[in-house]
């Protein structure tokens, strides 16, 4: 199989452009996240009459109880909704816009109010948002060139699976940012993300060349692209796990006086609306997973003969599926919600992760062929 020599450098200069433009799009984020939030928040305040600025600062203080009952969208300084989506908020005495709501009731915000909102965040949202999109189809063209390049799905080592894995989280991200007006979580997601895929052009970069024999199959296509939607998904949802934890934390040291408050960390969206949107990126991204495991142990039959023979990935894969299963299920049943089940949802990307830097570089198995090259 001959590589396009061409293409591959197109492929290069297109991911490398991606990662620049996701940079500057986590400059915008971030001063978002520093100048243009409380900005916003203090002109909604002025824009209100003064009785309901006076309901909301009685509000303040009333723990995460009251964090937890009031609907609000990710952004909390985000525009009051208008019209229907609004009754409920206005009942419960909370601004509330129609984006994910820390309720269990929550519903998502409508996508042509989300980009209008976006229009209004300010300079610093349009600028991060435009951005973001722009480094996406950099990076999507990027992923695509490689794959003509070597006439096959662009993941068969380990720079391609991460290059395409960050291509999935940022899309995975764009979808939360627009659908639940989510910027303010950006500077963490994309931070992430840049770091991710830095690491990638930096440490682990393979130029574009054929397949090992093992893995010229049809089922490359199916099984690695079913996990590389999966772990791009769970990437988004650890980043996500974390800043709860952090947030967590944070407010309990300040509520006990063990530590001052910090304005910064005070604009982390609440610990019931991360719970809440970390749980929902699992729940999308587990059945995928599922549907991998599958279509591996289908592949493993043509391959090896057998569906299952406790090969050290396979059996990581498999950890992992148990792990994240643990999860969705402590939460359905155990009504496990806040600290424990984020540990659990972290171990599970913990358990991926070793699966992919650990047991396909140093143990050595029949998946063995799966490391840097």
């Amino acid at each position: 199989m001959s590589v396009n020599a061409g293409l591959a450098h197109v492929s290069t200069d297109f991911m490398i452009a991606a990662l620049l433009i996701y940079s500057v799009a986590l400059l915008a984020f971030a001063g978002d996240y520093a100048f243009g939030r409380p900005r916003r928040k203090a002109a909604m305040l002025a824009a209100r009459p003064a009785a309901d600025r006076t309901a909301q600062l009685a509000s303040v203080g009333a723990g995460s109880a009251g964090a937890a009952s009031a609907g609000a969208v990710l952004d909390e300084s985000a525009p009051a909704a208008s019209g229907p989506d609004s009754t409920a908020a206005d009942a419960g005495g909370a601004a509330a816009g129609p984006g994910l709501t820390a309720g269990s009731d929550a519903r998502p915000a409508r996508p042509d109010g989300a980009l209008r909102a976006i229009a209004e965040a300010g300079p610093w949202v349009r600028a991060a948002a435009t951005l973001s999109a722009l480094g996406i189809l950099a990076h999507v063209v990027a992923v695509t060139t490689r794959g003509l390049a070597v006439d096959r799905a662009p993941w068969g080592d380990m720079y391609e699976f991460i290059t395409a894995l960050t291509c999935v989280a940022a899309i995975f991200f764009y979808y939360i940012l627009v659908k639940y007006r989510a910027w303010a979580i950006g500077v963490f997601v994309m931070g992430a993300i840049v770091i991710a895929l830095g690491l990638a052009e930096t440490l682990i970069y393979t130029p574009a060349g054929p397949l090992v024999p093992a893995l010229q199959s049809y089922w490359l296509s199916i099984h690695v692209t079913a996990m590389t939607l999966s772990s791009g998904i769970f990437f988004v949802a650890t980043v996500l796990g974390i800043l709860y934890l952090v947030a967590e934390r944070y407010r309990k040291r300040v509520a006990a006086g063990k530590a001052e408050p910090n304005p910064l960390l005070d604009r982390i969206p609440s610990g019931a609306q991360l719970d809440k949107l970390t749980y929902r990126a699992v729940v999308f991204g587990f059945p995928i997973w599922t549907f991998g495991v599958m279509a591996g142990a289908i592949w493993a039959d043509q391959a090896w003969g057998r569906y299952w023979g406790w090969d050290p990935v396979e059996t990581w894969a498999f950890i992992t599926w148990v792990i994240y299963a643990a999860y969705l299920h402590a939460r359905a049943t155990g009504g496990w919600r806040g600290v424990r089940s984020h540990y659990i949802q972290l171990l599970g990307f913990a358990s991926l992760m070793t699966n992919i830097f650990v047991i396909q570089i140093f143990v050595t198995g029949l998946h063995s062929y799966a490391g840097v090259q």
